[in-house]
């Protein structure tokens, strides 16, 4: 059995790499004898992954101008608004290993959250044309997301696996019937412990981690940070630890969280995570700290499974999915609009400390259950191959 993962864009986001590795492990576990192999927009970034039996480049290919291809392209999209061609081939990197394969696994986890994708479109009506098994794997994706031409798309997969609760009703209510609940298979990512850095106190660091693409969103975001930091240092004799977790070109928390770093380096309670470690390395971090705070989803994950009580700056689904998945509740979940009150994040925060023992007792209580989710998307993947 010979599954293919794609649509991802490479390990440099950490919460990718979680899923890829997670997702491996979990599959071949639970499927005897399966080969995985992933497609990817930037390889030489999942090298580190080593349970997987091959990657390949799946990055897109422009179609340069005034070449045969951008004739044909321009000609069919002018006259018939046919895109079919000009997509083809712009990822014929990915379409040509198709054949190949015995499943298809878009693992994007939020890829259907950000707008139309064609592309992934016309890669997933050319799986089914050559009658393999499509499957989105593990996704969230939020009402506001769906649109008629990504309903029909949609429709074409074989199996959607929801990673919350959520997305699953969301997308039962718009009549789709082939969507199963699971939970992100990050939760069973395995951790890795390395020495802990000066200045970390053990039982008493409290993680934080803030990306651009949330003070993009929300620019005043970062100044509620800087607060909450402030207030942290003067309320607190807790170390406060910045933890990237993307380290992506035009998308580097390392960038924004140095320069906070910078700002609060002479308290001599701040430390900056470095930027080269791989995700069950930062989930080695993450699972021995008191509290975290976090932007990222798979950084709050990591903490969430290691029953560290989690402060999460949420500006999608995903956020607000898990955590109720979780709590019962959007427990601790501040949404895009309110990261730029400081009061705000401190209050949350304030309720996570006062709550600390309690929501523990819960994260141990449910984590086990949310892990066996996770181990059910490979349970409904063998029900669809059967």
């Amino acid at each position: 059995m010979k599954l293919m993962m794609f649509a991802h864009d490479g390990s440099s986001n950490r919460g990718c790499e979680a899923i890829v590795r997670s997702s491996t492990k979990l599959i071949k576990e639970k499927l005897n004898g399966a080969k995985v192999f992933l497609v990817s927009n930037n390889p030489s970034t999942d090298k580190k992954i080593d349970l997987l039996d091959n990657i390949f480049d799946g990055s897109s290919t422009p179609i340069k101008k005034y070449s045969y291809p951008w004739f044909i392209s321009s000609f069919k999209l002018k006259f018939y608004g046919d895109e079919s061609y000009a997509l083809g081939k712009v990822h014929h990197k990915i379409i040509k290993r198709i054949e190949g394969m015995d499943i298809c696994l878009s693992i994007g986890g939020d890829n259907y959250c950000y707008g139309e994708q064609p592309g992934w479109y016309e890669i997933n009506k050319r799986v089914k044309e050559q009658g393999k098994k499509l499957v989105l794997w593990a996704c969230s994706i939020g009402e506001e997301d769906i649109s008629t031409r990504k309903l029909e798309d949609l429709k074409l997969f074989d199996l959607i696996l929801a990673r919350e609760t959520l997305t699953y009703n969301m997308l039962i209510e718009k009549g789709l019937t082939n969507v199963k609940l699971c939970a992100d298979p990050a939760f069973t990512m395995e951790k890795e412990e390395l020495p802990l850095p000066e200045g970390w106190q053990v039982d008493n660091t409290i993680g934080i981690n803030f990306s651009p693409l949330v003070m993009k969103k929300n620019h005043k975001s970062k100044f509620a940070v800087r607060e909450l930091i402030k207030y942290i240092l003067k309320t607190t004799d807790c170390t406060i630890a910045l933890t990237p977790h993307v380290i992506q070109i035009d998308n580097n928390d390392y960038i924004v969280l140095y320069q906070l770093y910078e700002e609060f380096r002479e308290t001599g309670r701040v430390i900056l995570l470095r930027s080269d470690l791989n995700a069950i390395q930062y989930k080695g971090y993450i699972a021995r700290m008191r509290f975290f705070i976090g932007a990222r989803t798979h950084a709050t994950i990591a903490a969430y499974s290691n029953y560290v009580p989690t402060m999460v700056l949420g500006y999608s689904v995903k956020s607000k999915g898990i955590a109720k998945d979780i709590f019962g509740e959007e427990k601790l979940v501040l949404n895009l609009e309110e990261l730029s009150d400081s009061r705000k994040l401190i209050n949350n925060f304030n309720e996570m400390v006062n709550q600390e023992e309690e929501i523990k007792q819960i994260l141990k209580t449910n984590i086990p259950n949310i892990k066996k989710m996770s181990y059910k998307a490979v349970e409904d993947l063998k029900e669809l191959i059967k």
